[in-house]
């Protein structure tokens, strides 16, 4: 109560809201409606022919404007969540600090926002640090347009008439490729941090330049990422790691100061240089199959990320005594449960990123009938594709994954042959050479004892 007083003596002047955008034709962006995906089309239509005002939002259209293909799309309306409730059968509300509806349509589900207005000040649910955890109060479309994020996120596509609807030159942005806050920056980051976040990522993604008034505040109110809920920044992380550009965002992270606190233990992995090496390949591979359309999966981008942690302090344990298998599975827990505090890593995510793991060891067992039970596991391509990047790292010799690959592919009589060549395969391999070391001093003590 006395910091909304305080606030209410103190506050300054609301910044102006542009109410005169630009209206640019099709015959200038070039953006047809039959571009759009037909349920983003119907949603449009079917507000409008009811007396509310709808268009297409956001990503979809900056992406339209740029030659990418949207992924998903976003309608803004007048309606209220219940009114466009009530027009769409197969539909839901759903959100506590933004209502927001899903609208399914077939395979698709087109977000649906009513306009919301800059919450005054004083009447704003924030947290000690500035972030707003409560925002429903609507408005109109000019005001909705300056609570966006990004001038190039608040662009506005209708598909009646085929207009974009531009308030804060974000057109004129995405031409001279600049990433601009609309309003203070520095509040901005404050009423939701991971602001800062998508900042990196849409730069990235985009190939935009950060505003220099939006980039100089990251550094040294990262520290606010803090007070984000660890699922909601978990979320942001895989949105960043899945854009096809995650070599260049973690780059670009580490140049703000960002990753602190994301992946704590990414400092350490990447001053490793193995590990450095390894996390390099799986990014760019995921990348690769990203900008291909090809399915990724983030448990395996995460056992990457982790896997020097949780190499590391398996081999301390082994060095302390434990047995092999044990010891690893007590390594993966300990390096899981660092994170969790920071990332809320689904248990099917985590379970996945076990199975991986926990499977490494089974390829160097190349003889009898371990090699037949291996291949039938459900994660066996999942772990090949693992171990195939450990060889690719300079980890372990490629001589192994090459072999797992012959035999997986063989018919009988062929993997009878590779059956007999193990020895050749397994010795090749730095992890048995460790232990060829580790074993010839206890061989010559018990040689020494017995003469």
């Amino acid at each position: 109560m006395i910091r909304k007083l305080l606030r209410k003596v103190f506050r300054r002047a609301a910044t102006p809201i542009n109410t005169e955008p630009a209206l640019i034709p099709a015959t200038q962006h070039g953006i047809r409606r039959e571009q759009l995906s037909s349920a983003a089309r119907k949603v449009c239509m079917t507000l409008q022919e009811h007396g509310h005002k709808a268009f297409v939002v956001g990503g979809a259209v900056r992406d339209l404007l740029i030659g990418h293909p949207p992924k998903d799309y976003d309608v803004a309306t007048s309606a209220t969540p219940e009114e466009v409730r009530a027009l769409f059968r197969r539909s839901r509300i759903i959100g506590r600090r933004f209502k927001i509806v899903h609208v399914m349509s077939g395979p698709e589900t087109i977000e649906v926002s009513t306009f919301r207005a800059n919450q005054a000040a004083e009447d704003a649910v924030t947290d000690e640090h500035g972030r707003v955890l409560h925002d429903n109060v609507y408005g109109s479309q000019a005001e909705d347009a300056t609570r966006r994020d990004f001038t190039v996120n608040a662009l506005y596509y209708d598909p009646g008439n085929e207009q974009i609807i531009d308030y804060h030159h974000g057109v004129a942005d995405l031409q001279q490729k600049t990433l601009r806050m609309i309003g203070d920056p520095r509040t901005r980051y404050r009423e939701d941090p991971v602001r800062m976040l998508r900042a990196v990522r849409l730069g990235a993604k985009l190939g935009l330049t950060l505003d220099p008034a939006a980039s100089h505040p990251i550094r040294e109110m990262a520290v606010l990422l803090e007070n984000v809920p660890a699922a909601r920044l978990f979320d942001e992380m895989l949105k960043l790691l899945f854009s096809g550009y995650a070599v260049r965002c973690l780059k670009q992270l580490r140049e703000e100061g960002l990753h602190h606190g994301l992946l704590p233990l990414l400092d350490v992995i990447l001053e490793q240089p193995l590990g450095e090496r390894f996390v390099w390949l799986s990014l760019e591979n995921t990348d690769d199959r990203v900008r291909a359309d090809k399915s990724v999966s983030p448990g395996f981008l995460f056992a990457t990320l982790l896997w020097h942690e949780v190499l590391a302090n398996w081999e301390a344990r082994r060095k302390n005594g434990e047995h092999n298998q044990p010891a690893l599975f007590s390594a993966m827990d300990e390096v899981l449960d660092r994170q969790a505090g920071k990332l809320a890593i689904t248990k099917r995510i985590v379970g996945d990123i076990k199975e991986i793991w926990a499977l490494q060891p089974r390829f160097e067992k190349c003889s009898g009938k371990a090699p037949f039970r291996l291949i039938e596991q459900p994660r066996y391509r999942a772990a090949w594709d693992f171990l195939r990047l450990r060889a690719q790292s300079g980890e372990i010799d490629s001589a192994l994954p090459e072999w797992w690959d012959r035999f997986a592919h063989a018919g009988h009589d062929a993997r009878e042959q590779l059956l007999a060549d193990v020895p050749n395969v397994g010795a090749e391999t730095p992890e048995r050479k460790r232990r060829r070391r580790r074993r010839k001093p206890a061989e010559a003590a018990t040689a020494t004892e017995a003469s």
